[in-house]
């Protein structure tokens, strides 16, 4: 059996091709990942947050929709481009900047920093993580979520068939471990409030028949940080 072919291209080019189809195509990682990141966020009403790499909005919009004042920021223009054609993307002020770079925002800007399946993507962790600590408010706090590194194990890594070519991309991406996200905070002055792994379960495999073969497998990692 013929493998498929697989490209890798750089990262902003990827999530550009990317955006097409990025809300249609089933996948278990962001299924799984949504409705832990609601949990530890809890209410928003009436909060500044920004949502760093926020793509097609798939969180902006509906913490939006929940009373919150949001941004959104990235640095693909085919995602932001999905993101301001969805309902309720008026309310979003969206900016498109490139995130690896210091965030156009002053210090302490934000109740709540958001950054969702973006940190496998960032090759200076300490610094990124330091630009999340520098606009949070001092009594606020930091969510990220990403792929979790288990994956790597398996081969895995942020990837999507190109529908007109039937091509694997891969946009590129670091093979960090658990202690690569810790640390990478830690060193930045952030505190760590809480960390969390989530396997895919039978309940996911129910809504993602993609999840099977990662059945049992830690996909998830989730952090929540203090300034």
């Amino acid at each position: 059996m013929k493998e498929r072919e697989v490209t890798v291209v750089p990262t902003k080019d990827g999530y550009d091709r990317w955006s097409e189809i990025y809300e249609e195509d089933g996948n278990p990682l962001i299924l799984l990942e949504e409705s832990h990141v609601a949990h530890v966020l809890g209410n928003v009403a009436g909060l500044s947050i920004v949502d760093v790499g926020c793509g097609t909005g798939r969180h902006a919009v509906r913490l939006a929709q929940m009373g919150a004042k949001v941004t959104g920021i990235d640095f693909s223009t085919g995602m932001l481009a999905r993101a301001r054609s969805k309902p309720g993307a008026d309310a979003i002020r969206f900016v498109e900047h490139d995130i690896r770079a210091a965030f156009p925002f002053d210090a302490g800007s934000f109740d709540r920093v958001l950054s969702c399946l973006v940190l496998d993507h960032v090759v200076d962790l300490p610094s990124f993580f330091a630009e999340l600590r520098r606009v949070c408010k001092p009594d606020g706090f930091v969510v990220t979520s990403v792929m979790h590194p288990a994956m790597v194990l398996k081969g895995i890594q942020a990837r999507f068939t190109d529908p007109s070519t039937g091509a694997e991309v891969r946009p590129e991406s670091s093979p960090y471990q658990v202690s690569d996200y810790i640390m990478g905070a830690l060193r930045s002055g952030l505190q760590l409030l809480d960390v969390s792994e989530h396997i895919v379960d039978a309940a996911l495999v129910s809504r993602s028949e993609r999840a099977r073969k990662h059945l049992g497998w830690p996909l998830l990692l989730l952090m929540k940080l203090s300034p």
